[in-house]
């Protein structure tokens, strides 16, 4: 199945990559990584993640860091609507 980042989602995914950068070099490519997993993950197995109380919405974190990329399932495509760290406030 096709995924697809939205511009949110990137721009999140950047800014967690840069900030995890920023303390610690070596930590960014892991992550990164770990979310590659997760989205492969997704490709394969679109209903893997958590149903949430938005009407069309799941999530899955990314094991063991405390992330969360919250998704649609669309016609033929996974779109990622977000990437962002769980101690964070959800989006409305």
């Amino acid at each position: 199945m096709k995924l697809r980042f939205t511009r949110q989602a990137l721009r999140q995914l950047d800014a967690v990559l840069a900030y995890i950068a920023e303390r610690n070099p070596q930590g960014a490519p892991q992550v990164q990584a770990q979310i590659q997993t997760v989205t492969d993950l997704l490709r394969r197995y679109p209903q893997a993640g958590q149903v949430t109380t938005r009407p069309g919405i799941r999530r899955v974190v990314v094991v063991p860091d405390p992330y969360a990329v919250t998704y649609r399932i669309g016609p033929g495509e996974i779109v990622i609507r977000s990437v962002r760290h769980t101690a964070r406030r959800p989006l409305a």
